[in-house]
This record gives C-alpha cells, sequence and structure tokens, in this order.
C-alpha cells in the first residue's frame, strides 16, 4: 500500500501557546505533573474531541502533533495550534512506521505523548455483514491501535529495549529492569465494555483494543510508561453533528474540553497512584 504523504503545517508556535494560554485561563507550562512531558501525538485527528485534547495541550507548553489520513482536512487547526499534520493510516503498519520515522526526524523528535482515536464501524444484521467490511474495520480500531502504540512503546522505552519481556520472564526481570518515559492513552467508548446489537464489528475492535491497553499496563507500567483507556460512555457534544443539548435536558452529551481535561489528568497522575482506565458519561447517562 503506498504511502500517504506528509502535510506540515508549521506557523509560529510559541505565539499559539500564549495566545490559547491566555484564552483558556491558565499559564502555559513546561511540565506535566512529574513527568515533564514535551510532545504528544494525536492520531485519527479531528474537529471534536481531537481538537479539544489539542488545544488543551498546546495551552500547557506541549508540542502536538496531529496524524489523520486526511490530514488536509486538519489545516486549519494546525495553524491555530502551531501544530504539525501528517497523513497516516493506522491500518496499514507501513504507514504507521513512516509517520514515526518522521516524527524522529522533526525537530520535536519522537512523542513522549501518544493518543490513540481512531476506530470504524460497520451496522446491520449480523447474517448480513460483509466480511471485507468487518475485516477493514477491526483493522481500523484493533490492529491499529497494536501499530500505534506498538511504535510509541519501541520509543518510549530504554534504547536497545523493545516492548516485550523475554521468553518467560516476569514484567520486572531480565529486559523489563530498565525504566522508560512516557505515555500511551487509548480513545474507549460504550462499545468498549458492551456489545449492542447490529454493531458486532464495532465491539469485536473496541473489546479488542480495550485489551491491548489493559495488557500494555500491566506490561508497561513496571517500565515506567504509563497506559491509559478512556471509555466515553455516552455521546460527544458536537454543534456539526446536532448533538446539542435540548432546553430542559442539560447535560445530554459529553462537553469534549471536559474530556480533554481528564486525558490531561492521568498525564499528571503520580506514578504511585496510576489508572489504567477511566469511565466518562454524563450525570444523567444510565449505565
Amino acid at each position: 500500500m503506498a504511502h500517504k504523504q506528509t502535510l506540515r503545517i508549521r506557523p509560529a508556535m510559541r505565539r499559539a501557546k500564549r495566545a490559547l494560554g491566555c484564552a483558556m485561563g491558565t499559564e502555559v507550562m513546561s511540565d506535566a505533573g512529574s513527568g515533564a512531558f514535551s510532545h504528544a501525538l494525536i492520531v485519527g485527528a479531528g474537529p471534536g474531541l481531537s481538537a479539544s485534547i489539542a488545544r488543551l495541550f498546546v495551552s500547557k507548553g506541549l508540542t502536538v502533533s496531529l496524524a489523520a489520513r486526511s490530514p488536509e482536512k486538519l489545516s486549519d487547526l494546525a495553524k491555530t495550534l502551531g501544530a504539525e499534520a501528517y497523513g497516516c493510516d493506522v491500518a496499514d503498519r507501513g504507514s504507521v512506521s513512516a509517520l514515526f520515522e518522521a516524527l524522529d526526524a522533526s525537530p520535536a523528535g519522537a512523542p513522549d505523548v501518544v493518543i490513540h482515536n481512531p476506530s470504524a464501524r460497520v451496522r446491520g444484521p449480523f447474517v448480513d455483514l460483509d466480511p471485507d467490511a468487518v475485516e477493514r474495520a477491526v483493522a481500523t480500531t484493533a490492529l491499529g491501535a497494536f501499530h500505534v502504540a506498538q511504535e510509541a512503546a519501541r520509543r518510549m522505552l530504554p534504547p536497545g529495549e523493545g516492548p516485550g519481556e523475554g521468553p518467560g520472564e516476569e514484567p520486572g526481570e531480565g529486559r523489563g529492569e530498565g525504566r522508560g518515559r512516557g505515555a500511551i492513552l487509548f480513545t474507549g467508548a460504550s462499545a468498549s465494555v458492551k456489545g449492542y446489537p447490529q454493531s458486532a464489528a464495532f465491539a469485536m475492535g473496541k473489546f479488542a483494543q480495550r485489551g491491548l491497553a489493559q495488557s500494555l499496563a500491566r506490561e508497561l507500567h513496571p517500565r515506567g510508561v504509563h497506559i491509559g483507556h478512556i471509555n466515553i460512555d455516552g455521546a460527544i457534544r458536537s454543534e456539526a453533528r446536532g448533538r446539542v443539548d435540548a432546553p430542559g435536558e442539560p447535560d445530554r452529551f459529553l462537553d469534549p474540553d471536559a474530556i480533554a481535561r481528564t486525558y490531561w489528568h492521568i498525564l499528571e497522575q503520580d506514578r504511585s497512584a496510576w489508572a489504567w482506565e477511566i469511565d466518562l458519561r454524563p450525570w444523567v447517562e444510565r449505565f
């Protein structure tokens, strides 16, 4: 599969950070809690939750890189943030490798925070689903998460180490003795823990993604890499999609800026009390 061209947009980063910091009522910071994170990559970026996360992280002093299958759609957001936009199809291992190699060569270097958002759905009665379409959807949601996390972990672990333990070793033994640094956060959904009718492909992908996050947390937390799975159990507010609270029904939808603050709070956690999974839902949501 041919890899997509990289689109780079590099306006004045410092001015963007200062402006966003003032607009959001916060000082520009260089530290993310005790971890002192500096460069965040948001994969599967778009105008909704990803944009809220990007704006918040830039206001905190981080360099932000954005990646999507159609990076040209990110041009306005990238210019506003002083970010760079890259093309990437997460279902294609070569495309993901090319993305991280491009970041390695960028002024910001390899990211120490990676947020994985992509997912794909195929709806319909189970017996009528197109197997090829299901395979593509699961490849985006589950295998794509694997590709991105593996490339990220390889850069967050000490030099010379891969993301896995040696045969027969327990976490923290042998190759696991070195301590890395970084955070990989996965955006989950209601389907991460609940399979819905006529949504088998999405449930397959999201269950797999959550299992990956849990496995990585148990393997990489002892080695200094924070893994987080944020289960967004509800619809996210979006005027563009008509998701707005009706009169008399406040907080029916999750506020993307509020969700973004939870991502930041995870990065601020002391390593003596790391969370690997957090559920988010409106206070009026039934569960």
